[in-house]
């Protein structure tokens, strides 16, 4: 009896028919001997419902794809990590999915906040990068309520140049801000 492409084929003929799923205990024999075969059928049987976990918990394709990859290479490399005396492989299977698929969420849920809190800090790192002078007459326009005359007037500096401090601190928060550096370019990753 030949198998067609993507038939689920039993190794033990005499406790399986053709169109069962082979048993987990043979299945697992021959993942701890190395047999590639055997994670083909495991991938045939189950990849469809280790996606289907995946996909439920990341609502994203490419993730679930991800994470199906994740959980069969994580069964071939360490097929002792499934215990057939334990419970099934499609239960254990269904496990890991979702396992790796909200370890995955979270994952992606704390480098969202970091680049939030990164960004939260980019106006007050750019402010503390200005040289002190643009930085007094800044504080006192914006934040303190001044004008620029009235912190020239503060500062004992002259209009002009109060003015024109202003405008280039301004215009230096404007560009660092607009194109913020790359944290991995400046600690030299």
């Amino acid at each position: 009896m030949a198998a067609r492409p993507h038939e689920v084929v039993p190794v033990d003929r005499r406790t399986a028919s053709p169109t069962t799923p082979p048993r987990d205990e043979d299945l697992h024999r021959r993942l701890v001997y190395g047999d590639e075969s055997a994670l083909g059928e495991v991938y045939d049987a189950f990849g469809g419902l280790t996606y289907a976990v995946a996909a439920r918990v990341t609502r994203s394709t490419n993730a679930a794809e991800e994470v199906v990859q994740e959980v069969l290479t994580h069964l071939w490399a360490r097929p002792y990590a499934f215990d057939p005396a334990r419970g099934s492989l499609r239960a254990w299977l269904s496990m890991r999915a979702h396992r790796r698929a909200v370890d995955r969420m979270c994952e992606e849920e704390r480098e969202r906040r970091a680049v939030l809190a990164g960004a939260a800090l980019l106006p007050h790192t750019a402010l503390a990068e200005l040289p002190l002078a643009q930085r007094q007459v800044l504080h006192l326009a914006y934040f303190a309520g001044r004008t620029y005359r009235q912190a020239a007037v503060e500062l004992g500096i002259p209009e002009g140049t109060a003015k024109t401090r202003l405008r280039v601190a301004l215009r230096s928060l404007a560009d660092r801000l607009a194109d913020p550096p790359d944290p991995a370019v400046e600690k030299g990753i």
